[in-house]
């Protein structure tokens, strides 16, 4: 469909690509990674056909069509409504729309065999286009973006920017191009949005290029991965979690090769420096130096998770209780966001506040740091110190300051040095230390934002969105530092992967209350779905449950209906005990089947490592995609028999307990 042969683009003398290939196929999901700075929006645009690259061949079907969603349409305004806007999108549609308006208007008075032929044509085509059916098919897509109904007439110059770029997704996806270019979809949506376009992109009947940040959004649309590392491009075939463990594959048996190479290259340049100056020698150490010139060097193993290693230091410890709010209402005239609902936080608790855009979260954080004005009660615990961290609190840092200088303020008690380690961390080395702010992207700007909370002695910590504008290596040094955090924070975000590794606590606004999931997203996620099945909504939630318990294991079923182990005259029959014996006999076998399974497969495994460190291996390509095809299936097996164990084990431990 594209092919890119041969790709050079220079920044200055930077080499943003140099003889980079990529080729796009029909219905291809690609995920586009790399590092900030690396040139994955300039692809883009280069693609695109904005940017003009200096060297390379890029070829297009005929019939390609390219959609762009990228952050210079934050900027757009009209006083168009939101519909309208999506409506563009139906050139064609809207052309003919007008056209049978006008004949229609026309025919009221002249009613000639011309007119009506005019009508029947045009309508005809509108007819074959889907016309009729355009306004609803952009009501759904808006709607599933987090629009309401009344919002659909409202001008888009009445929304904020990440509200405009969600109609501005609205009309790409209605658009439907044969390649649809997205560049981070998901800084401006809330999760169940996200989930939204997730499930749309997954079904999309083009192809797709992704630039994000989330990577559980990446992992759940793309079927393979292209990384811009080292001016080139790195294909890997599957979905991100793939690629890290091909990744770190690749990177052992280059590591290796690396070292064979460097320690052929010590023992050749040995035997040159022994042997150059005797007359019998002579000619062999001459074709070595010869040897040398001609190898092709192997390049060493560049690591791109960046490690973190934070000491935090509290300029004071607090006392168990962090926060109490009591009998909190919070409205904005007839919108209330909050009515009489209490919570608690605890030292050490790691809470992620989630949901929807228009809940309350962002208001939340606000009277959680007693900035917002509230009907109730907000207590602060003993020496508790906090500090806030919004995308809006950039504008705070101060453009002419240096990075460093940034960061004393934040920490006057830290020396040079520590504070440059500190910023090593969040990727900024050698001289970039000494940048200004001004100069700094809105990315770069978040890391150094970010840097000055974790170092402010805080014990408390409010952040709100911390990986918008963040690359992946970015919120994995996020991860880590908060992971190393002995504090207390609630944090919003939408990005479900960095929640899943930072929280123990969810929090989430329903029916105007706080409610707390005590436990992890992932479990969190299980409970939500076992709730949906069960029909249980948010209406249907009492108002002063604020504390949600996890979902308890499954009851023993016999013949699919629940028995709870009991007759009805309270205790189970004898054949009532033997079917439950003959169901925990089979669980049993089932386990002890996977079990053996597994083994067999972890040798098969440990037999298929050896041979991909093989030299004879990867010096040949079909057979190390070979192999590499068996070690991904033998893996996926050793996963889903580990997860059928677990499942009988779990069964097999409830049915103990009724015979019990």
């Amino acid at each position: 469909m594209i092919s890119i042969t041969n790709l050079s683009y220079y920044l200055g003398s930077r080499a943003l690509y140099e003889n980079a290939s990529l080729h796009i196929k029909p219905n291809q999901k690609i995920g586009l990674i790399g590092l900030n700075g690396t040139g994955k929006s300039t692809l883009l645009r280069i693609i695109n056909g904005e940017y003009q690259p200096d060297g390379g061949i890029i070829s297009k079907a005929g019939d390609v069509s390219i959609g762009f969603l990228n952050q210079d349409l934050l900027s757009y305004q009209t006083d168009d409504s939101i519909l309208s806007v999506a409506m563009q999108a139906f050139a064609r549609q809207n052309e003919l729309q007008i056209k049978i308006d006008e004949l229609l208007h026309k025919m009221e008075t002249d009613y000639t065999d011309d007119l009506v032929d005019k009508l029947g044509r045009a309508q005809e085509e509108f007819d074959a286009l889907d016309g009729y059916t355009i306004q609803s098919r952009a009501e759904e897509i808006l709607e599933g973006l987090g629009f309401s109904t009344d919002d659909l007439h409202r001008p888009l110059k009445l929304f904020s920017g990440g509200w405009r770029m969600r109609v501005m997704l609205a009309k790409l996806l209605l658009e439907k191009p044969s390649l649809l270019m997205l560049d981070e979809p998901t800084n401006h949506l809330d999760l169940p949005s996200i989930q939204w376009v997730e499930k749309y992109v997954q079904n999309y009947e083009g192809s797709v290029i992704v630039v994000s940040h989330d990577r559980e959004f990446v992992d759940n649309v793309v079927d393979t991965i292209v990384e811009v590392s080292g001016a080139k491009l790195n294909y890997y075939a599957g979905d991100y979690s793939y690629y890290m463990e091909e990744k770190a594959l690749r990177n052992e048996i280059q590591k290796g090769a690396f070292e064979n190479q460097q320690a052929k290259i010590r023992q050749t340049e040995r035997f040159i420096e022994r042997f150059k100056a005797k007359a019998s020698k002579a000619k062999q150490a001459q074709s070595r130096v010869k040897q040398l010139e001609r190898m092709e060097l192997v390049d060493d193993v560049i690591d791109s998770n960046a490690r973190v290693n934070f000491k935090f230091n509290f300029s004071q410890q607090p006392g168990r209780h962090i926060l109490h709010l009591d009998d909190i209402s919070k409205a904005y005239g007839e919108k209330r966001i909050l009515t009489h609902s209490t919570a608690r936080l605890e030292r050490g608790d790691k809470v992620a506040l989630i949901g929807a855009n228009g809940r309350g979260k962002s208001t939340l954080l606000r009277i959680i740091s007693g900035s917002e004005p509230i009907d109730g009660e907000r207590v602060l615990g003993y020496n508790v110190s906090f500090s806030f961290y919004a995308q809006h609190q950039l504008e705070s840092l101060r453009v002419e300051d240096s990075m460093l200088d940034e960061l004393k303020q934040a920490n006057p008690t830290k020396s040079d040095g520590e504070l440059r380690g500190v910023l090593g961390c969040f990727l900024f080395s050698g001289d970039d230390v000494f940048k200004k702010i001004k100069v700094l992207s809105g990315g770069e700007k978040s890391r150094v934002a970010l840097a000055k909370v974790l170092l402010s002695q805080a014990n408390f910590l409010l952040l709100d969105e911390p990986t918008n504008h963040l690359d992946m290596q970015s919120v994995n040094i996020l991860i880590q530092a908060l992971q190393q955090y002995e504090g207390t924070y609630v944090v919003v975000s939408h990005d479900r992967y960095f929640v899943s590794q930072i929280a123990n606590k969810i929090w989430y606004i329903e029916d105007e209350q706080i409610k707390e999931y005590p436990g992890t997203y992932d479990e969190y996620e299980w409970w939500q779905e076992e709730r949906k099945a069960q029909g249980i909504g948010p209406s249907k939630q009492p108002a002063d449950n604020s504390k949600m318990q996890p979902a308890t294991s499954p009851t023993p079923t016999t013949n699919g209906q629940p028995t709870n182990g009991k007759a009805t005259n309270g205790k189970p029959s004898d054949d009532e005990r033997k079917e439950w014996q003959k169901t925990l006999k089979n669980l049993n076998r089932q386990a002890q089947e996977s079990e053996t399974k597994i083994a067999q497969l972890e040798e098969r495994k440990k037999w298929l490592e050896v041979e991909l460190a093989n030299p004879a291996t990867y010096g040949d390509d079909k057979l190390m995609q070979a192999k590499n095809d068996e070690y991904r299936h033998v893996t996926a097996q050793i996963n889903q028999l580990q997860d059928e164990w677990e499942l009988a084990m779990l069964e097999a431990e409830e049915w103990e307990k009724k015979l019990a």
